[in-house]
């Protein structure tokens, strides 16, 4: 059997289909370049994926900034880090929404989505700030743009601390 039987008496008409080639890995690569053993996994690992979206559970990374699935609370002393000023602390609420906690004072933090407003991208911490590697965008510690590609300020959450019990309510 032939790749193309085009008649023209081009190269095509020559080249043999390989239904039997093997990868670089010497695995065995069939119709379309798979294996049984990969599609078997794949198939496997979708079944998966399927059967827990039934179930309402999803671990996506929202590609948005939006609002929060719940009220989230964080108890400080399980994040050594925002025991100083400009400590930043890494949560999540129970929707999956990757936030960034600053303490900002000895009395205050702010929470801000880590969803780059511009392209969706995770916003990482810095010194000093926040970079999204996405795009190059810069953000201060309370979330204001400060230089890079142009885009909005992160969005920020309310807050509010309770010194007494350790705890910071974000939502």
């Amino acid at each position: 059997m032939s790749v193309n039987d085009c008649g023209a008496g081009c190269s095509c008409r020559s080249a043999p289909l390989e239904t039997n080639a093997r990868d670089a890995r010497g695995n065995q690569n069939g119709v379309g370049g798979v294996d049984r053993r990969r599609f078997l996994a794949q198939s496997a690992t979708a079944a998966v994926a399927v059967a827990l979206a039934a179930c309402g559970y999803s671990t996506a990374i929202p590609t948005a900034p939006g609002t929060l699935s719940q009220k989230t609370t964080v108890t400080l002393s399980n994040y050594p880090q925002l025991a100083n000023v400009d400590g930043v602390a890494y949560v999540s609420d129970s929707g999956g929404n990757p936030i960034a906690v600053v303490r900002v004072s000895s009395s205050s933090f702010v929470a801000l989505s880590r969803i780059c407003p511009h392209a969706g991208n995770i916003i990482q911490s810095v010194n000093g700030g926040f970079y999204c590697p996405g795009h190059g965008a810069m953000f201060s510690y309370n979330g204001t743009w400060e230089g890079g590609q142009r885009t909005s300020n992160m969005t920020t959450y309310p807050v509010q601390y309770d010194a007494a019990g350790g705890t910071l309510a974000i939502g």
